[in-house]
């Protein structure tokens, strides 16, 4: 049997533009003589519609879309991903279905069986769970069709309460019981660094546990923080990777499912961490855009590491004619900050302007002279400075209809190192799951093949410059002790006693730990960030703001 497999780029709710690409792919499929094409979980509506799943309307545009795109289905089959209503009286309103469609009908369907509800995902406030296993026969092959999840049964569990898995059923046991041929995933399974490879070893080690091949198809593209990586993969059943699709590109391969055993594997490839974020970050920027249909982006351009990076990865997603840089330099900046960020401009070919802050910070100081008479310079006059910028940069969004990026890091973000209403405005930000010490890689990739950000930006003591002499250290830890413990802290989930215990001072990580706790306010109000990590914050990582704990 020859297997197509579409791994799709889906835009939540657009069923035009989706039906339109599964359509596409059908068509090009049945060219290349292809038995079965598939695509990702839920590639009818996109993935996750969240509570467009409560609306009725939705539900039945995704109906119709099924039916339509069946009957595309002549000389063809197709398994595609859709929401279904829940037959049974009691339960969920809606199940997550696979369809397998053939010659203009639905054939057969599979629900998914293990619905995660953890970190940003939230299935179970939809669907219900599926409670019946059997494989389909199709071209003479039996089939065990699974839903990303349904494959992973052996999900350990994020806290270390002694959990060997979070799930208290196997699909893939109850479907190996019947002897499928291969076993075939849809999923939509977001991009995380740290799990890639983690991922890839998952599914070599499934196929060999079962001894069966596995043909994993996974969505690409972003919505809003969510990215997902693609990187679609064929299994044999000793565990070999024989296909392996792109990253953070939209891919269609065609297989032959009689050939799975005698194909040569691929070789193993190191992943590259740093080159992965980099390209996870200028996709979820370029969809971010496109999908909202924004035309351009305007940022704040410092001369600092973090705006330098985010102007490269919004000058290579949008297009260099797309983007505006603004200097809003003040008595604080050194010559060599402006001068920095005039290069990177112009390396980039960056349009920018220059827009000096010192005589609004003057009024400002002016206007509140009375109030604050007698009082000593402090972290409000520097917060000023920010919203200044903050309000420029708005204005300047408002005329010209550019969206504004946030260039605020995950380190600062962690500890409160941030102005409401100033340099933590924007419409998306770039770099929020981003540490610092991750950001300078970034900057290093970025200048892989010659200099993009002048050097001096890289190796400058970094500061916020708003205030004489001042640098991050003055009140910050070294970058990499801080990430190290940040790190440990909100991906690990450790306590500080534990954290401690890896060598680091107590009274050090008591005090980044209650700064991340306390500045919880600062962070609900933050624009959407870019998700590349295990436990970013925003809808994966939910905090009560007015919690008294530090533990």
């Amino acid at each position: 049997m020859k297997i197509a497999i579409a791994q799709l780029n889906p835009h939540i709710g657009n069923f035009e533009r989706n039906i339109s690409a599964i359509t596409d792919k059908i068509k090009e499929a049945k060219e290349k003589n292809a038995d079965l094409v598939i695509f990702p979980e839920l590639s009818v509506p996109g993935y996750p519609p969240l509570d467009l799943l409560e609306h009725k309307s939705f539900i039945n545009h995704c109906k119709q879309a099924v039916i339509e795109i069946a009957k595309q289905c002549e000389n063809i089959a197709a398994i595609v991903g859709s929401p279904s209503l829940n037959p049974a009286k009691t339960g969920k309103n809606l199940l997550n279905t696979a369809y397998l469609l053939s010659e203009g009908q639905i054939i057969f369907t599979v629900n998914k069986t293990l619905l995660p509800t953890y970190d940003i995902f939230d299935e179970y406030r939809y669907f219900e769970s599926n409670t019946k296993f059997s494989v389909v026969n199709f071209k003479g092959k039996k089939i065990a069709i699974t839903i990303c999840e349904d494959l992973w049964d052996q999900l350990p569990s994020e806290s270390d309460f002694g959990r060997n898995s979070i799930y208290n059923i196997s699909p893939i046991k109850e479907l190996s019981l019947q002897n499928p041929d291969f076993i075939i995933n849809i999923a939509a399974s977001p991009f995380v660094y740290s799990r890639i490879e983690t991922k890839r070893n998952f599914f070599t080690s499934q196929a060999k546990k079962f001894k069966t091949p596995i043909i994993y198809v996974n969505q690409v593209g972003a919505q809003t923080e969510l990215i997902f990586e693609g990187g679609s993969l064929v299994v044999n059943q000793e565990g070999k990777i024989i296909e392996r699709l792109k990253y953070f590109e939209e891919d269609f391969r065609i297989i032959d499912s009689e050939k799975i055993e005698t194909v040569t594997p691929l070789p193993i490839i190191k992943d590259n961490i740093t080159k992965n974020i980099y390209y996870a970050l200028v996709m979820g920027l370029r969809d971010y855009f496109h999908k909202m249909n924004f035309g351009k982006a305007i940022l704040g351009l410092s001369g600092g590491i973090d705006s330098a990076v985010s102007l490269a990865i919004a000058s290579e997603a949008l297009g260099k004619k797309n983007i505006k840089a603004i200097l809003l330099p003040s008595r604080y900046s050194s010559e060599h900050s402006i001068t920095d960020a005039v290069s990177l401009a112009d390396n980039l070919q960056i349009d920018y302007n220059i827009v000096p802050i010192e005589q609004m910070f003057k009024d400002f100081k002016q206007s509140l002279e009375p109030l604050f008479r007698g009082l000593p310079d402090n972290t409000t006059e520097e917060n000023i400075q920010a919203r200044i910028r903050g309000v420029l940069l708005m204005a300047i969004s408002n005329k010209f209809g550019h969206i504004l990026l946030n260039t605020s890091n995950k380190s600062e973000a962690a500890v409160g190192y941030g102005t409401l209403y100033g340099d933590m405005a924007g419409g998306l930000s770039v770099l929020g799951d981003v540490y610092k010490s991750e950001v300078y890689r970034l900057a290093h990739f970025i200048n892989r093949n010659k200099e993009i950000i002048p050097e001096n930006t890289i190796l400058k003591p970094p500061s916020a410059e708003l205030k004489q002499n001042q640098k991050d250290t003055d009140s910050l830890p070294d970058y990499e002790i801080l990430d190290d413990i940040l790190f440990l802290y909100i991906e690990k989930q450790m306590s500080p006693d534990e954290i401690t215990k890896k060598g680091f001072d107590n009274k050090l990580v008591r005090k980044i730990i209650h700064l991340v706790n306390i500045n919880e306010y600062k962070r609900y109000q933050a624009p959407p960030i870019l998700r590349i990590s295990s436990k970013a914050f925003g809808a994966g990582r939910r905090m009560p703001l007015v919690a008294r704990y530090d533990e």
